[in-house]
């Protein structure tokens, strides 16, 4: 699977994401735009934004787009607090589907 971190999350997390493409809002220079234009360029080549933006859930609406969102609930966005949640979001990817938000 093609994934895009948002720019809240560490980009490292891509190395606790194996066989996956992973790349990251920072890196594509995408930093800072709103999150209904994040998402349209998103699903030209990803197939899932990882976020921790809750609000995202709540201000977009995903089910007529092509990528699937998944919201991480850590207590924080550091890499110590988000990476014990990557055997739960691996497990997950096997079911995401397109046009919808899952929280992890």
């Amino acid at each position: 699977m093609r994934i895009l971190l948002d720019e809240n999350l560490d980009w490292r997390l891509g190395r606790d994401l194996p066989s996956h493409q992973v790349d990251s809002v920072p890196r594509l220079g995408w930093a800072g735009v709103t999150n209904g234009e994040l998402i349209a360029r998103a699903e030209r080549s990803f197939d899932i934004l990882i976020t921790m933006d809750t609000g995202l859930a709540y201000q977009q609406s995903v089910a007529n787009h092509s990528i699937a969102i998944v919201i991480l609930r850590a207590r924080s966005n550091r890499l110590a607090d988000t990476r014990p949640l990557m055997p739960k979001l691996l497990a997950a990817l096997k079911t995401i589907a397109p046009g919808t938000i899952t929280t992890i």
